[in-house]
């Protein structure tokens, strides 16, 4: 046999032996810096999560049933007081309209001739032409005509007054917040077409715990994330008298500045002082934090040296470091690098 063919399995085994390397050395991931979470005192403060709601906001609905033959406004647009937002189908009470102003004319005509006619039965019994009972009948059709035309000119009034249910229309300035109907949609009395909200008045709502309920000299503080600044002095707060009677909560109102950048529906946190001094509080640096959309997380190198990412509900930032109020506990780690903790697989 060939010498050769005889040394290519011994020198195949050695060439797999010196390039495959360890299952230990493969598994393990490389260093990442990492800092361990850091304890302090904390504030004197607690946060309450709450959002942003509009002081007046209106869904505006049909008083009479009807098509939608014309919406005239989008979500996003500013409108006027009494600006025509949508219209529906008015022909039948525009003619309803139209026959009881005939109507109402003539009742009026009525009346008018029965006036003359009471005038002149009481000239001809001033004379003695006529009798008492005479002019008592001429009174009285004068009066029921008098009544008849009061009651069609109110009837007509109240057909225009229908007639005009047809229209609707903005009942302060705002913004459009949502168009419920497109073109063909029935309107009915009660439901929701339009809802229109005044942006100029805004506040934060939260609930926070009976425990907490703020006295009359305290000093809440509102925060909207994204918006400068990071505390925002209300303009006035209120505390409702009634608790929810499940949660034992009380909803705190905190009316925002005017010109406040912010929108119905949006995020915030209302700030109470009283938070217990000394307690532990867990910091890390800002530049560890994960922020994608609504998620902010950090990596945790667990046990085996691995980065995981973990949701975290952040506090007040105070230059590089910034307060963890849930998900972290001291002496965790952190990766600093979360571009490159998320490059470990």
């Amino acid at each position: 046999m060939n010498p050769k063919l005889l040394l290519l399995p011994l020198l195949g085994a050695c060439l797999v032996a010196v390039s495959s390397p360890s299952p230990a050395a493969a598994d393990a991931p490389a260093p990442l810096a990492s800092v361990a979470v850091a304890s302090g005192a904390a504030s004197h403060s607690a946060s309450y999560d709450g959002v942003v709601e509009a002081v007046r906001q209106t869904a505006i609905a049909a008083q009479v049933p009807g098509a939608v033959v014309a919406v005239l406004v989008r979500a996003g647009e500013r409108v006027k007081a009494g600006q025509v937002l949508l219209r529906l189908d008015a022909r039948a009470a525009e003619q309803q309209a139209a026959a009881a102003g005939a109507q109402a004319q003539a009742a009026q005509a009525l009346q008018d001739a029965a006036t003359k006619e009471f005038e002149r039965q009481k000239q001809l019994f001033q004379k003695n032409y006529i009798s008492e009972a005479a002019l008592d009948r001429a009174e009285s059709q004068y009066k029921t005509a008098r009544a008849q035309a009061a009651a069609q000119l109110a009837s007509a009034g109240a057909m225009r007054t229908e007639s005009g249910f047809y229209t609707v229309k903005a009942p302060y300035d705002g913004v459009v917040s949502e168009v419920s109907v497109v073109l063909g949609d029935m309107a009915l009395p009660g439901r929701p077409l339009v809802t229109v909200h005044d942006p100029a008045a805004l506040r934060v709502v939260a609930s926070v715990p009976q425990t907490a309920t703020p006295t009359s000299d305290s000093k809440p503080l509102a925060e909207v994330p994204g918006l400068a600044p990071a505390r925002i002095v209300p303009l006035r707060w209120q505390a409702l008298p009634a608790l929810d009677a499940a949660t034992h909560t009380v909803q705190l109102r905190l009316d925002l500045p005017t010109g406040t950048a912010a929108a119905p529906g949006m995020f915030a946190r209302v700030w109470l002082p009283g938070g217990a001094a000394g307690a532990a509080r867990v910091v890390v640096p800002a530049k560890s934090v994960v922020r994608r959309a609504e998620l902010t997380a950090v990596y945790v190198i667990g046990a085996d040296g691995r980065p995981l990412l973990r949701q975290v509900r952040l506090g007040t930032p105070n230059g590089d470091a910034v307060e963890v109020l849930a998900g972290l506990a001291a002496g965790e780690r952190v990766a600093l690098d979360p571009q490159a903790a998320a490059r470990v697989r």
